[in-house]
């Protein structure tokens, strides 16, 4: 295993795992090599078993596209299904058994540029094949800002991609294929999300990161007015019942925490004391059935272990009933996923 370069950072916060025997599906995560703008360079099976092994009981977890392993040679458009084709192997090997009980990428999330349009098709019908029965939907990204500093997602131009004719034109081939389309924006582009969703209502969208709020450029320091904007933004959001919510994701740099600059990390406490009115609302309006907290490890490591971040969403909880508890934790993303 090769461990983060801020290891010995994250050591400093070491806590009991609350709440052990809870089932867990961790519905976003990443899976890569060479990464050397990360805290983890490399996270492929052993770094990912490191930590649902800690402690939590993460029975299975769905990978999320992150621009990995594409193809070097062959059709142009065609090389990010090599994406698909690196993870399968990788859940094959988890599916074996004899890694441990966790089904490590149960489900699959590939990437397509939608604004392929009706071209789409061909390209999520090579995912399908690739991806070994596991195949469920993909991310298109649409994150992007003007403010200099605030990187956007691959491929991404301006702050209307969801609202282009031809990405809609390839949103179009999600539909009859039963795939699922994971939103990643910033938070100015929430109602970007809610329009698409309104216009393919059919189509399951699931939300990112709550939308991604920023907290860093001309963002930083207006956080109770970015709350004020993104709370109205995702009441409407939510009025769209073919969307889910992620929950987590907000321990990024982009978030303006600056966790990762303190001299150790922050207990679970902390973390969700910061976080949780995020949380809470987002709960309220979508409701546990269609909610399910996510890790976006490795890339939430900057600031936290995997079972820390586990930890805070706990504390968030424990006045929950058990079976709101087994949605939030499970049951919602093993339904969205299909993961039986």
């Amino acid at each position: 295993m090769t461990p983060s370069t801020n290891k010995a950072w994250l050591d400093l916060t070491v806590e009991e795992t609350l709440e052990p025997d809870l089932p867990i599906c961790d519905p976003h995560h990443h899976l890569w090599e060479f990464r050397k703008d990360r805290a983890a360079h490399k996270y492929l099976l052993d770094e990912i078993l490191a930590d649902v092994n800690a402690g939590h009981n993460v029975v299975s977890t769905v990978f999320i596209e992150c621009g990995a392993m594409y193809k070097t040679s062959g059709p142009e458009a065609l090389r990010v299904v090599g994406e698909t084709e690196f993870v399968n192997g990788i859940a094959a090997m988890s599916e074996s058994g004899l890694y441990g009980s966790c089904r490590v990428a149960a489900g699959i999330v590939g990437s397509v540029d939608l604004n392929m349009g009706t071209a789409a098709g061909a390209l999520l019908d090579a995912h399908v094949a690739a991806g070994g029965g596991r195949f469920r939907g993909i991310r298109c990204q649409g994150n992007w800002d003007a403010s200099d500093g605030i990187n956007g997602g691959r491929n991404v131009t301006g702050p209307d991609r969801f609202s282009r004719s031809d990405f809609r034109e390839g949103f179009a081939e999600l539909a009859p294929r039963q795939l699922s389309f994971e939103a990643w924006c910033y938070h100015p582009q929430i109602s970007e999300v809610t329009a698409l969703a309104q216009a393919f209502p059919d189509t399951t969208i699931i939300l990112n990161h709550f939308g991604g709020p920023l907290g860093i450029g001309p963002y930083k320091g207006k956080a109770d007015e970015i709350f004020d904007t993104w709370q109205k933004d995702i009441t409407e959001l939510a009025r769209c019942q073919n969307v889910v919510a992620k929950l987590g994701g907000l321990n990024m740099e982009l978030n303006g925490f600056g966790w990762h600059e303190q001299a150790k990390p922050p207990t679970s406490e902390a973390l969700m004391q910061a976080t949780r009115r995020y949380y809470g609302f987002t709960i309220e309006q979508f409701g546990v059935e269609r909610c399910m907290f996510e890790s976006n490890f490795p890339v939430d490591m900057v600031t936290c272990s995997y079972n820390v971040l586990w930890n805070s969403f706990k504390r968030l909880t424990a006045a929950y009933s058990d079976a709101e508890k087994q949605h939030l934790y499970h049951n919602t993303a093993a339904r969205v996923y299909r993961l039986g």
